[in-house]
């Protein structure tokens, strides 16, 4: 398993910053995916961005243009820079990072991070 280890959320108000990062541990495998999803109370859980190894990076139409994400792959970290927020952004923010080992494809998930955009 990747543990990965989300952090960075908070409140803020609307039209404010936030910068998430997501730190994975150090292993033999290969990251193939980081993305981000949030999930809204009551809400299905919603990709907001990822950054394909290699690849363009894509974001939900909602934050295109305010979101940016990143990825510092010495680190095997990811950040979403959240400029711009509105309520409804607000949402427990997932981590995910897409592994393998060559021969197999697995998921890893963060524990979450509340943000909240609230004046």
């Amino acid at each position: 398993q990747v543990q990965l280890v989300e952090s960075g959320g908070g409140l803020v108000q609307p039209g404010g910053s936030l910068r998430l990062s997501c730190a994975a541990s150090r292993s033999i495998f290969s990251i193939v995916v980081m993305s981000w999803y949030r999930q809204a109370p009551g809400e299905q859980r919603e990709l907001v961005a990822e950054s394909p190894t290699g690849g363009d990076t894509n974001y939900a139409d909602s934050v295109k243009g305010r979101f940016t994400i990143s990825r510092d792959n010495a680190k095997n970290t990811v950040y979403l820079q959240m400029n711009s927020l509105k309520p409804e952004d607000t949402a427990v923010y997932y981590c995910q990072v897409r592994s393998t080992n060559g021969l197999g494809y697995w998921d890893d998930w963060g524990q979450g991070t509340q943000v909240t955009v609230s004046s």
